[in-house]
């Protein structure tokens, strides 16, 4: 299986470092599509648009986004990153998701997640006491969408479906994924239903996830799934720079600037001191900011570690310039991929 490598992105409005000006909407999706364009160009794999309902992102609705970044491009997988499925309706989400897998060739994936930034279940009439519940049944009737048509289906937390005709269709099979940050039953039950795991890290020990991934693998061969074709992502900041110092130097103020202004809760304040971004840049660390090869390096750890088959860098958040953002998504098209690509496939022929 070969090692994909893309970007993402969460469309987030940040004030400018050295200007104080805040970009407009417009001109944050026009840079976003630009961004997509460019990793086509490059070769990455996959390029995905998370989903947020504040005023301070524009990204309120990934498909629209992606199916813009569908025309701008011509080989690389457009997904969500992630759709929070729990304030959704997933006859909605596969009919748009659908729509831009027919506009795209059959390029369309859905990355479905609880949500971390809980804004739309107010927004959309959902009970936060619902968490849970909303997603596992939301899931459970996108999965059935998928595998039949018409499809009945009940649940207990919306109107039944009997012989529902879910048109359009997709082209492809329409991947799904499921976003975890790293709660072990989340993991458990995704294994359980034998889908791919996207592990979503923000901060901490590189090891962090050692103890889901173990328990995802576990329940998917309890299940009986095949473990070698379950695939495990990971989803990161980071930046490749020219060097270690550049690429740190780079990112650091504009990274402490989005945890700043883009936090989960608005009005919230959180200053990240360069030791400890530091810390997590390192070897050691979760974020994958450094040069090339130690970028390289990181992932075949993550690789080794984890086993993961795809790596997705959200390098523009907190408003890094965009010829910056640019040159990053160049360097890891260019310098990273075809390397860690060639060191994952000859480790896994050798293994074979």
């Amino acid at each position: 299986m070969a090692f994909e490598l893309g970007i993402l992105t969460f469309g987030e409005l940040t004030t400018d470092l050295t200007t104080g000006r805040m970009p407009s909407p417009q001109e944050r999706m026009m840079q976003t599509i630009e961004q997509a364009r460019v990793a086509d160009e490059v070769g990455l794999d996959v390029f995905g648009v998370g989903e947020h309902h504040r005023s301070d992102f524009v990204a309120s609705a990934p498909h629209m986004v992606l199916a813009a970044a569908a025309m701008a491009t011509k080989n690389i997988q457009l997904t969500s990153g992630v759709t929070v499925l729990s304030s959704e309706d997933p006859v909605r989400v596969f009919q748009n998701f659908a729509t831009l897998d027919l506009l795209s060739g059959g390029r369309a994936e859905i990355i479905a997640g609880r949500g971390s930034y809980t804004e739309s279940f107010p927004l959309f009439g959902y009970d936060l006491a619902d968490y849970s519940d909303l997603f596992r049944e939301k899931l459970d009737l996108l999965l059935a969408i998928r595998a039949q048509n018409p499809v009945s289906w009940q649940g207990t937390l919306r109107a039944p479906l009997i012989d529902a005709d879910i048109a359009p269709r997709p082209v492809s099979d329409l991947p799904i994924w499921v976003g975890v940050g790293g709660t072990p039953a989340s993991a458990v039950r995704t294994g359980q239903l034998g889908l791919p795991l996207a592990l979503a890290l923000l901060l901490g020990p590189i090891t962090q996830f050692e103890r889901p991934v173990d328990f995802y693998r576990q329940a998917s061969a309890a299940a009986g799934h095949d473990p070698a074709t379950q695939r495990i992502s990971i989803n990161a900041h980071g930046m490749v720079g020219k060097t270690s110092q550049s690429a740190r130097d780079d990112f650091y103020p504009y990274f402490t600037r989005g945890l700043g202004e883009n936090n989960h809760q608005r009005g919230a304040s959180f200053n990240m001191p360069r030791n400890a971004f530091e810390a997590q840049a390192s070897p050691a660390g979760g974020l994958l900011v450094g040069s090339p090869q130690e970028i390289i390096d990181k992932l075949l750890t993550y690789h080794d570690l984890y086993g993961v088959s795809r790596a997705v860098f959200q390098m523009g958040f907190g408003g890094v310039p965009q010829q910056t953002h640019l040159e990053a998504i160049e360097r890891l098209g260019t310098e990273v991929a075809p390397v860690i690509r060639a060191e994952i496939a000859s480790r896994e022929s050798v293994n074979a």
